[in-house]
């Protein structure tokens, strides 16, 4: 089994610049705790906002992506399909699969930039419900009142949502979440050509897995911690597991593109 270069190694991983980036901005919410009297409140509604983020910012992958169909293994796929379907020659197969791909090419770019027109929309919506949603559930049970749905309705009250999270130096911790992703997608999936090795369908659902492992684990955290009345060491131990799975989540999602 030949042996990992130093470039692909977990080390090499953690201490590049997005993943540099990514410890940095976990560590304000950590001050915050210790220094400026964050309630696990107030943590949580950082790391929803940081969704609102990620969800801009993966509408920003879907518009440039522009897959090859080498790197997106459409060659390999198309093969397998082939191999199913036909009793020809091995050779005579991958003739084939070669002089359709070399023939369609064009018109499986125009196709994939087409189904933009679909997707964006579609993503906006529906990543937007989502993640309204989420933000209710987190300010109706973690609140300090106790109840999100003031008397003008859930939707008047995102203004408030996301003023929240700019006070109590909230402000500086939703700037370096801000720009810790926003140097991963520069790094990642402009510099490392992340770009040709998707497309948009796959890019539709990538931010969910993460939202989803990385909330249920930080809610289901949250709720203890309030009813114990955030003591400062637990949420320290909040802030410091957040950072432990998203580096993990960060480093897979992005080794499994690069692979391709």
């Amino acid at each position: 089994m030949p042996e990992k270069s130093f470039n692909d190694s977990p080390f090499r991983r953690l201490f590049s610049l997005p993943g540099v980036m990514l410890i940095l901005a976990n560590l304000i919410p950590l001050v915050g705790a210790v220094a400026w009297g964050w309630k696990v409140f107030d943590i949580v509604v950082l790391y929803w906002f940081e969704n609102v983020v990620i969800g801009v910012i993966n509408l920003l992958k879907m518009l440039i992506c522009s897959p090859d169909p080498d790197e997106v293994n459409l060659r390999e796929n198309l093969q397998k399909r082939i191999d199913q379907r036909r009793g020809s020659s091995v050779e005579s197969q991958r003739e084939a699969t070669e002089a359709f791909l070399d023939e369609h090419q064009g018109k499986f770019g125009c196709a994939h930039h087409a189904s933009k027109l679909f997707f964006l929309p579609f993503f906006t919506i529906h990543y937007g419900l989502f993640t309204t949603v989420h933000g209710m559930f987190v300010f109706s049970l973690l609140g300090e009142n106790g109840s999100f749905f003031g008397p003008g309705g859930p939707f008047d009250a995102l203004p408030g949502m996301v003023m929240k999270v700019f006070e109590g130096g909230g402000v500086w911790a939703a700037l370096a979440l801000t720009a810790s992703h926003t140097v991963s997608f520069i790094y990642n999936f402009i510099i490392q050509r992340e770009y040709r090795r998707v497309t948009v369908p796959q890019l539709m659902f990538a931010p969910y897995s993460r939202v989803i492992v990385l909330h249920i684990a930080i809610l289901g955290g949250a709720f203890a911690i309030q009813a114990l009345g955030s003591p400062v060491f637990l949420l320290v131990i909040l802030v410091v597991g957040k950072i432990a799975i998203d580096l993990g989540l960060h480093f897979r999602a992005h080794r499994k593109v690069q692979s391709k």
